[in-house]
């Protein structure tokens, strides 16, 4: 490998990682609200899953992949795993 070729991949790799630095704080930014929709759904005795509006997600995030040139069934499996871990927090904050 070429010099050339290994500063290009460092570089690309720091950029890579900057992104994952905002995911990682993205995410944690939207646990944050989810966190406080769960205290509202366990104050006021409701399910923690909301499957139509899930279903609404899903559809729309979709579109928006698919807009992104992002493989839209990529994007649902994320957000899927996303709904599961909200679910479960939610769960607990309602035991």
């Amino acid at each position: 490998m070429t010099d050339a070729t290994q500063a290009e991949l460092e570089e690309i790799r720091a950029s890579i990682d900057n992104i994952d630095a905002a995911l990682i704080h993205v995410l944690a930014e939207r646990f944050k609200y989810t966190k406080r929709v769960g205290k509202l759904k366990a104050e006021h005795s409701m399910p923690p899953a909301d499957p139509e509006r899930e279903s609404r997600q899903i559809t729309r995030l979709r579109a928006l992949a698919a807009e992104a040139d992002l493989d839209p069934a990529f994007a649902e499996k994320f957000i899927n795993f996303i709904i599961e871990e909200v679910i479960r927090h939610h769960e607990a904050i309602r035991n």
